[in-house]
């Protein structure tokens, strides 16, 4: 068992309390064998992995934390000559698994460089960015279940993934110790970009393969010039990267907006609703980049308005306090509420 030290220490927005236990968890059997016994123990409990999509209150102290610390990469089989299936321990770093990849000359996630945070942690949020989502090349995971206390394979389809969402977010705790990925093998090249920004900094057309490296170095840079690539030379990296989820609306709202909104079909519903920029909801509701209540140390990012920073010292209520702000502004302008992208742990009124 570690020393217990404030959540603020192990998030990258850098506020919480001092929870009652931290223990790292660093094989899939300690893993499994101390949730059990935290689970059975009937007290409040936290599964940590990377701190990065996680706001949790300053008063925390009845709270069991299990930090996720098993690490492990490794090809499990072939699917054929271009296809493999790779396994990941839960407490591998997303990022550092992603330039492995990319060192492998394996295509699938090269899109998704730079979001911070752990692999077990990826499919909760179905993480996604710049045209690929996990939800794309996952194939299975193993899950320890809250409700049961029984291991489980769980396989994609079980997931019913959605826009950074899952079944395991909607309501099915638990504890994912390992997840499988297949991957290809594109001769070095990645899959074809679906991203607008990725093609224009690259200089190519939508649709094109280019060497993983150039994506990567792409994504990198565009995360960072929004001030969502974590850096200790960057304050505006001291937060829970997107603070709200992009919303998917009827069509019929959507016509309410200005012509000028980004709106985007959406391809799971057939078209028949419509997902709006959570950004420019909130610019054009009157909050600018670097905004923040007077006497508080919670601001909008002064890179991107989706970004609430921790400028230094800030509470966790402070966080709630200018979200809730921002959610006040959009809905009394739109009326269209915004969803928090990260979980909010400990709050009563959240």
């Amino acid at each position: 068992m570690n020393s217990v030290k404030p959540l603020s220490e192990l998030t990258t927005i850098r506020v919480g309390g001092t929870p009652a236990e931290i223990f790292e968890a660093k094989t899939r059997d300690d893993l499994i064998e101390h949730t059990l016994g935290v689970w059975r123990s009937g007290e409040d409990w936290l599964v940590l992995g990377g701190g990065s999509n996680l706001v949790v209150s300053d008063d925390v102290e009845n709270l069991r934390v299990i930090k996720v610390a098993n690490l492990g990469i490794e090809p499990v089989r072939n699917r054929d000559e271009s296809r493999v299936v790779v396994r990941v321990q839960a407490g591998e770093s997303w990022d550092g698994f992603v330039a492995h990849t990319i060192a492998a000359g394996l295509a699938g996630i090269e899109a998704m460089s730079g979001i911070p945070g752990t692999v077990g942690a990826a499919p909760v949020q179905n993480i996604g960015a710049y045209g690929q989502e996990l939800s794309d090349t996952m194939v299975r995971l193993e899950f320890l279940d809250y409700v049961t206390h029984e291991v489980a394979i769980l396989e994609a389809k079980d997931l019913q993934f959605g826009y950074r969402d899952s079944a395991i977010k909607r309501g099915r705790p638990g504890v994912i110790t390992w997840v499988e990925f297949e991957l290809q093998n594109l001769d070095g090249l990645s899959r074809p970009l679906y991203s607008t920004q990725i093609a224009a900094d690259l200089g190519v057309a939508m649709g094109a393969q280019v060497p993983l490296a150039d994506v990567r170095n792409s994504v990198l840079k565009l995360r960072a010039n929004k001030g969502m690539a974590l850096s200790d030379a960057d304050p505006d990296s001291v937060s829970c990267g997107s603070f709200f989820t992009n919303p998917i609306v009827s069509d019929k709202v959507a016509r309410t907006l200005p012509e000028d909104a980004p709106r985007y079909e959406n391809e799971e519903d057939d078209g028949l609703t419509v997902k709006l920029s959570a950004a420019w909801l909130i610019e054009n509701a009157g909050i600018q980049k670097g905004y923040r209540i007077a006497g508080s140390k919670a601001a909008i990012s002064s890179k991107h308005t989706l970004a609430i920073v921790n400028t230094g010292g800030a509470t966790a209520e402070e966080i709630l306090q200018l979200a809730t702000y921002v959610q006040t502004r959009v809905s009394n302008k739109f009326a269209i509420n915004l969803v928090p992208e990260p979980n909010l742990v400990g709050f009563s009124h959240a």
